[in-house]
């Protein structure tokens, strides 16, 4: 019998949903009736033999592999395990000719560069024909330009042990406190994520692109608050935790898996953690806002522009979503620790009407910050735009803050928001009195199916209603931001590169 291994999800070599416009997006294309995720997942469970191979799981050798490289006898390798993709064709939301690319080799990188957060294994646990008996070829993947001076090679942590950072710990009888030295400033956003539970301590300091782990069996028992003090300029980061008996450790703790590493973030496996359904409220007539309280040893804060994901089993499967967390109201950032998401539900969805079938008090899995949103590029901008579609304002709510918080050096910040109807507009109050009292922010809705009564701007976003919108005044530095559905975002980039914007004057949130 094969040993199956539980892999991480979403993968180590994984890359982020929300990128730079510039980097390779997931294309959808329309799906037949009856062949929806859901569709797929009643299909996988229907007791059909998926594999043709009665439930046996076999050893695949390359070249039996690569005899499977047809639409009609489909075999594709993903992290050593070999799966027949032949019946999940027709399902598959990227299309066929997404899944033939990787037909009868290795489809590792192809499918960490389009699908990270597809939990494959559990969407195609029925397809699973074995494990690969040797190494095997490699679906070629395009490279994407070079955009720094960083080593090629994903896996590779910084060769200069100077910069990498380093930790320390000392104690009282009461106490034991541990201290991260960055060996640089700490950006003001927040960094830290700490996780404490059962004396198991995990603490992951995000430096721009790169994370430090330390991860212990703590020496003995401490009691379940944690506390982070960080001093940004030195870039230090002390926590302490409070020792449930009086007395000197000899030692911290037994170092687990990953511990004192430092690796690239997209080289990191997610770590979730369960949080509490604190309460639901209403935003409009299909949005909601989710309160999540963290559990008691958890501290963390999630940056703007990064999402967190959210993973529940449905019907047996584990899905994963990413949300973008936003404050309680447009008024001021929150500083109490409980995660606000803003999540609209959809009806035929796979994960938000277990979502909205949550009570209080209800655990739903979350993830530590994820996403490659820098607010480096910001500095010294002084036109912001943020064209949001649908529920992309999620990300653009707490830019919208930071902007107006940061002195007078965003001199406008304006919001073009796209939706379909009146009653659809997300915080539009909200909205309208922050645009009425703060002259420095203006905000313009589109209305793509609008009633009679409507006297604002009508139809779809095209070239002459971006060139109506944005500006470029002499002497200033614009930077747009851009989210909603693919489609959208998609046709919003290219619309935006025609009218002269480049690469480093927009981002494009993928959701």
């Amino acid at each position: 019998m094969l040993n199956i291994p539980t892999q991480s999800f979403p993968a180590p070599r994984s890359q982020q949903r929300v990128s730079p416009s510039g980097q390779s997006r997931r294309n959808k294309v329309d799906l037949k009736p009856g062949h929806s995720l859901m569709d797929w997942i009643r299909f996988s469970k229907s007791g059909k033999d998926l594999t043709g191979l009665r439930g046996r799981l076999i050893e695949v050798t390359q070249e039996e592999l690569q005899k499977h490289n047809t639409r009609e006898d489909c075999w594709t390798c993903i992290r050593g395990m070999v799966y027949n993709v032949t019946p999940y064709m027709d399902y598959h939301p990227g299309g066929e000719e997404e899944l033939m690319k990787a037909a009868g080799i290795d489809g590792t990188d192809l499918f960490d560069q389009v699908h990270r957060w597809v939990n494959y294994e559990s969407m195609l646990k029925e397809c699973l024909v074995g494990r690969m008996a040797t190494t095997v070829l490699k679906a070629i993947i395009p490279s994407s330009p070079q955009t720094s001076l960083a080593p090629p090679t994903s896996m590779a942590a910084p060769t200069d042990k100077d910069s990498r950072p380093r930790y320390d710990w000392f104690q009282t009888d009461a106490t034991v406190h541990l201290v991260v030295y960055a060996k640089r400033k700490i950006p003001s956003s927040g960094c830290t994520v700490v996780d404490l539970e059962a004396g198991l301590l995990r603490l992951e300091v995000l430096l721009g692109k790169m994370s430090y782990m330390i991860h212990l069996r703590l020496a003995d028992d401490v009691e379940g608050n944690v506390a982070v003090h960080t001093a940004f300029l030195v870039g230090k980061i002390q926590v302490s935790i409070r020792k449930q008996a009086e007395g000197k450790w000899s030692s911290l703790g037994q170092p687990l898996e990953s511990h004192n590493t430092f690796l690239r973030k997209k080289d990191r496996a997610l770590h979730y953690r369960d949080c509490v359904l604190v309460s639901k409220t209403e935003v409009n007539h299909n949005t909601h806002m989710f309160r999540l309280q963290l559990p008691r040893g958890t501290v963390m804060h999630v940056p703007v522009g990064k999402h967190v994901y959210l993973k529940a089993l449905v019907q047996d499967t584990e899905v994963v979503r990413p949300y973008t967390p936003v404050d309680q109201n447009l008024e001021a950032a929150s500083q109490e620790p409980d995660l606000y998401l803003m999540i609209k539900i959809y009806p035929d969805g796979l994960l938000t009407p277990h979502l909205n079938s949550l009570h209080v008090g209800d655990c739903i899995s979350v993830s530590g910050p994820e996403g490659t949103f820098s607010l480096r590029p910001l500095r010294d901008v002084t036109h912001l735009y943020l064209l949001a579609a649908g529920t992309g304002f999620t990300p653009m709510a707490r830019l919208i803050q930071l902007a107006l918080q940061d002195g007078d050096a965003v001199r406008r910040t304006k919001l073009l928001f796209l939706n379909r109807r009146e009653e659809d507009i997300l915080w539009r109050c909200e909205l309208d009195e922050l645009a009425a009292s703060r002259e420095r922010f203006q905000v313009e809705y589109v209305l793509s199916d609008p009633c009679e009564s409507w006297t604002g701007r009508k139809g779809r976003l095209d070239e002459s209603m971006l060139q109506d919108v944005l500006s470029r005044p002499d002497g200033s530095k614009c930077y747009v931001c851009v989210c909603g559905p693919t489609a959208f975002t998609e046709l919003t980039t290219g619309l935006l590169k025609q009218q002269g914007f480049s690469e480093e004057e927009l981002h494009a949130f993928q959701g």
